[in-house]
């Protein structure tokens, strides 16, 4: 049975592999130390390659940042980012103006479209102790359609991400939070309305699993066209069907088939689902713009350099919200959520 479910096993890297419509996924885990006045680590920055320090020193990355872990401004155009927060905080800043601080279980949910500048930091708020942070950052394609559609970005707070539990015959427990799709009653928040994920033909399922010891589930069959990608982050022991998958590993699995998932007895496991019907285009992809063609890259490289995409009202490329600042959104609009 296995080897008709599953249609290969790899490992994890920094950048998960990943199938259409998915483009690819990060995963970040950094033991950022306590924070300074400035939101940044209260350690030494020397022997980093700052400005582009992707090397795990000390348990944790500055990445772009210089004083301030993270992502300073940067564009993006043609596709969207689905920023899922485990652990710690993301400041978000933007070419609309729009902004906000979320974390500990928040997603953020953003259509780059037509193009857009943003920063992503990584406030280190703690100045009295460690400031852990992991989060994914998942990006999902647009048809061609879409690509120039109008920016557009929401934040899904943890407490209101449906989350499905379910107890098998031997009162184990797996909870399923549901961040895109559905499963039985749960389904998740509508993302933007220019997202392959809007329309639910196109079966775009983004899940967190976690299973107690000892736990198993069967992943419910969808159709043999999506693509379904089943990864395992954390954890001693899983086997699917009857293969067993190493930690940080990942299988693809066949779409129209259940899948029988047991965790072994060691302790929870952490898995992470991407699924969706492929949008079967060509992908043309320069850093931070995915269009379908070279040229619409040139062309989208030519109206950044010309208008900034909107350029940028903040004062700094690293911005970071006050220190004091709670979760929050700020939209184009001027709607405001505090959380």
């Amino acid at each position: 049975m296995s080897d008709q479910l599953i249609k290969k096993i790899m490992p994890l890297g920094f950048n998960w592999e990943t199938s259409d419509p998915f483009l690819f996924c990060a995963h970040h885990n950094d033991h950022y130390p306590a924070g300074n006045a400035n939101a940044g680590p209260n350690a030494s920055l020397t022997g980093r390659a700052l400005g582009y320090d992707f090397t795990l020193q000390n348990g944790w990355r500055m990445y772009h940042g210089t004083r301030v872990p993270g992502f300073p401004v940067h564009p993006h155009r043609g596709f969207e980012t689905v920023t899922i927060v485990l652990n710690g905080f993301v400041d978000h800043s933007d070419s609309h103006g729009a902004a906000g601080r979320y974390g500990n279980g928040d997603v953020q949910w953003m259509t780059a479209g037509s193009g857009l500048q943003h920063a992503e930091m990584f406030p280190l708020l703690n100045q009295d102790k460690d400031n852990p942070l992991e989060l994914f950052q998942v990006w999902l394609n647009l048809p061609r359609e879409k690509k120039f559609a109008d920016p557009y970005y929401a934040m899904f707070w943890a407490e209101d991400i449906p989350c499905a539990h379910i107890f098998d015959s031997n009162n184990k427990k797996v909870s399923v939070k549901i961040i895109a799709g559905q499963l039985g009653e749960s389904k998740a928040i509508q993302p933007g309305p220019d997202s392959w994920a809007f329309d639910p033909d196109n079966d775009v399922s983004i899940w967190l699993i976690n299973l107690e010891a000892g736990a198993s589930w069967t992943l419910p069959a969808a159709t043999a066209e999506v693509n379904r990608s089943l990864y395992f982050y954390r954890g001693d022991s899983l086997r699917i069907a009857d293969t067993d998958i190493k930690p940080y590993h990942f299988a693809q699995l066949q779409g129209d088939m259940d899948a029988l998932v047991e965790n072994g007895d060691g302790g929870e496991s952490y898995l992470l689902l991407l699924q969706g019907r492929p949008i079967k285009e060509p992908v043309a992809q320069h850093g931070p713009f995915v269009m379908n063609t070279t040229e619409e890259i040139r062309q989208a490289i030519e109206d950044y350099q010309q208008t900034q995409f909107g350029g940028w009202p903040w004062p700094d490329p690293e911005q970071v919200h006050p220190l004091d600042k709670r979760r929050f959104a700020r939209y184009a609009d001027g709607r405001e959520e505090d959380k």
